[in-house]
């Protein structure tokens, strides 16, 4: 599968999403459904601003250092670079954004990882409809947030 990337990289757009106070979102998924669902459901909300979508883990880092977005959702199960890896190497180069994974694993040994790597949410894919918007506002309001089983 080819390595997907669409960002808004001009610096025009970005100071023009930086006046208005949106908030940045990078979306880090490889399957191509899910990752227009997740498109779709944060246009519900109008301060929420995708300003990437990347499909494999490395692509995800790059962006991430480059355009240091508020908010990533991250997948697990990646190409290139799994997402607790990607996850762990964001943390070091842009400890600013808040990662929020959303992810089929819903082990809880997946779950401990991924919120002692600092992650701020987990979101089951499974319960994604219902989760991903609540998972988010309780991140920007500084909570930590997890899908129950």
């Amino acid at each position: 599968m080819a390595s997907l990337s669409i960002c808004e990289e001009s610096l025009e757009f970005q100071n023009t999403v930086q006046a208005t106070s949106s908030i940045r979102v990078m979306v880090v998924e490889d399957f191509d459904s899910f990752r227009a669902f997740v498109c779709s459901t944060l246009e519900r909300k109008p301060e929420l601003r995708v300003i990437c979508e990347v499909s494999d883990g490395l692509r995800a880092v790059e962006k991430a250092q480059e355009l240091k977005p508020d908010i990533i959702l991250l997948d697990i199960g990646l190409p290139t670079l799994n997402g607790i890896d990607a996850a762990r190497r964001i943390r070091g180069l842009v400890p600013e954004s808040k990662i929020i994974f959303s992810t089929q694993e819903t082990s809880p040994e997946f779950v401990q990882e991924a919120m002692r790597l600092g992650a701020w949410g987990y979101v089951f894919k499974t319960r994604a409809s219902g989760d991903l918007l609540p998972a988010i506002e309780a991140v920007l309001s500084g909570e930590r947030f997890v899908s129950s089983a």
